[in-house]
This record gives structure tokens, C-alpha cells and sequence, in this order.
């Protein structure tokens, strides 16, 4: 293979590389069903109640009256239009404290699929890409690490270093790690001995090079689409913590310590869980459906058939 020929190839597989279907996307999102509306609606919304939460509000989240507890939502006898669903066993506003507690779980779940994508991505691809020793090395961590249910290992290692905000999404994102490291290091083994990266090989390109501008951008689409199944399950783990007391603090409105005061009131105000527990189900169904319809969308083969 001559150096001319070499260095032809490689502004064509920039520009293959570079070109992601962008055509048409809001048709295919349209024609692709009720679902992938509802979903990209209902973040929509989600993520503007945690922004405009201050603005959005009607009450303090915090701020209790006793002479309103246990009050039921408007439409129910005894209720009152200024609290709208409600409020909870000290008085505190239930639509107020959903509002605010949206931010908890988007914040969990897009700041910890940050950390475990970004640690899963480089250890996949120094993995892949090395072999040999580093290989084994890290894949037999990964081993180590999946021997252990995700959940338990997260119990285990709050209950240690204790609860908190910024303890939990350390926790979350790195015991996150090995699903992005394992799903990168396959596409890696694969990618790193086509023809493209031979010629970067062959024209002196560092390693860096190598593995951030040749194989990182044809290994992203599957990490895509595990980062949305991913803030879903950080978003219930979160909640799950919470509601054993190892997660935020319960001064702090989210949805796993609204769900862990109802639990004594299930049977007398099935609004205090019914409220919360709905957010949270329902946004986790959103992006659910959202990683769905995106591992089709990116998936050349699949997106023909939309």
C-alpha cells in the first residue's frame, strides 16, 4: 500500500465517519409512535420543573403547617385549591415537593451516567485497544464487580462512607463503569483492526489519535443508547436508597424521601406516595422508551424499517 493511496483513504472515512443520519429526524419522530412523543413531552416538562422550580412552585417545599396535615388534593372533600394535591403529615405542599424533587433524580441520573459513561468509555477503550495484560487486568475488575448485584454494592458502600447528595452519585457513577467498559471494549476489539485504523497506524498517528479521533466516534452509539437505560436505573436506585435512609438526606424534597414519609400513610392519604412514586414511574418510562426508540434510530439497519 502506497503513502498516496494511505492518505486518500482517510478523508473518506472522515467524512463516513462524521456524517450520522440527521435527515428527517423530527419525521421519524413523529411517525415513530405515541410513545417517543409522550417521552420527549414529558422530559421536557421534567426538565423544566427542575429548572423553573423556584418559579414554578406554589409553596416552600420545606415549610410545614400543622393546621393543613394530611389535607387531600382539591377535587376530594376537605381539600384546598392553594394546595393542589394536597400535603403531607407536617403540612408541607405534595405538588410543591414533586417539583423540587425532580431535580434530585435528574441530577442523579444525568450526573452519574456522566461519570460511569466517561470512566466505562476510557477504560473500554484502553482495554480494547491495549490488550494483552491491561486487558485482563481490567475486565477481571469488571468480573470482580459484577459478581455483586448493582444494588447491594451500592448499599454496601453508602452505608461506609456514608449518605449525602454527592456520596450517592460518586457511588452510582462508579459501580456504573463496567456496562459502558465491557459494551466499548467489544466494539473497540472490532473497530481497531479495520482498514481506516490501519492507515492512521501506518501515517504515524499517536495512540491518542488513534483511539479519540478514529474509534471513539464509530464506538458511541451503543454508549448512547446505555446511557438512557442507564439514568432510568440510577434514578430508581437513587429512590431505593433514599427510602432506606442511605441516600438524601430527608431535609432535602426528591421523590425516594416523599415515598419514605407515606409509608405509614398508604391506607389513610394514598396521595403522599401516590404523587411521587407517579413522577417517578413515569419518567423513568419516558426515558425507558426514549432508549429505545434511539437504539433503533442509530441503528442503520433497524432505521431503514422506520
Amino acid at each position: 500500500m502506497t503513502g498516496d493511496r494511505v492518505r486518500g483513504q482517510e478523508p473518506e472515512l472522515a467524512i463516513r465517519v462524521v456524517a450520522r443520519p440527521g435527515r428527517g429526524l423530527g419525521r421519524m419522530v413523529l411517525r415513530a409512535g405515541p410513545g417517543v412523543i409522550f417521552s420527549i413531552i414529558f422530559l421536557g416538562l421534567a426538565v423544566v420543573a427542575a429548572v423553573g422550580a423556584p418559579f414554578l412552585a406554589p409553596h416552600d417545599p420545606t415549610a410545614g403547617d400543622v393546621t393543613r396535615r394530611v389535607m387531600p388534593p382539591f377535587w376530594l372533600e376537605g381539600g384546598d385549591p392553594a394546595y393542589p394535591l394536597g400535603t403531607d403529615q407536617i403540612g408541607r405542599d405534595v405538588l410543591s415537593r414533586v417539583i423540587y424533587g425532580s431535580r434530585i433524580s435528574l441530577t442523579v441520573g444525568v450526573t452519574a451516567v456522566v461519570i460511569s459513561g466517561t470512566l466505562g468509555t476510557l477504560l473500554g477503550l484502553i482495554a480494547g485497544y491495549r490488550g494483552g495484560l491491561v486487558d485482563a487486568v481490567i475486565m477481571r475488575i469488571a468480573d470482580i464487580q459484577l459478581a455483586f448485584p448493582f444494588i447491594l454494592l451500592a448499599i454496601s458502600v453508602v452505608a461506609v462512607i456514608g449518605s449525602g447528595l454527592v456520596n450517592v452519585v460518586a457511588v452510582l457513577g462508579v459501580a456504573g463503569w463496567v456496562s459502558y467498559g465491557r459494551v466499548v471494549r467489544g466494539q473497540v476489539l472490532a473497530v481497531k483492526e479495520k482498514e481506516f485504523v490501519e492507515a492512521a497506524r501506518a501515517l504515524g498517528a499517536s495512540t491518542g489519535r488513534i483511539l479519540f479521533i478514529h474509534i471513539l466516534p464509530n464506538v458511541l452509539t451503543p454508549v448512547v443508547v446505555l446511557a438512557t437505560f442507564s439514568a432510568a436505573s440510577y434514578m430508581v436506585t437513587e429512590a431505593a436508597l433514599t427510602f432506606l435512609g442511605l441516600g438524601v438526606p430527608p431535609s432535602i424534597p426528591s421523590w425516594g424521601n416523599m415515598l419514605t414519609d407515606a409509608r405509614d400513610y398508604v391506607r389513610t392519604a394514598w396521595w403522599m406516595s401516590f404523587f411521587p412514586g407517579a413522577a417517578l414511574a413515569l419518567t423513568v418510562l419516558a426515558i425507558n422508551l426514549l432508549g429505545d426508540w434511539l437504539r433503533d434510530y442509530l441503528d442503520p439497519h433497524l432505521r431503514n424499517l422506520m
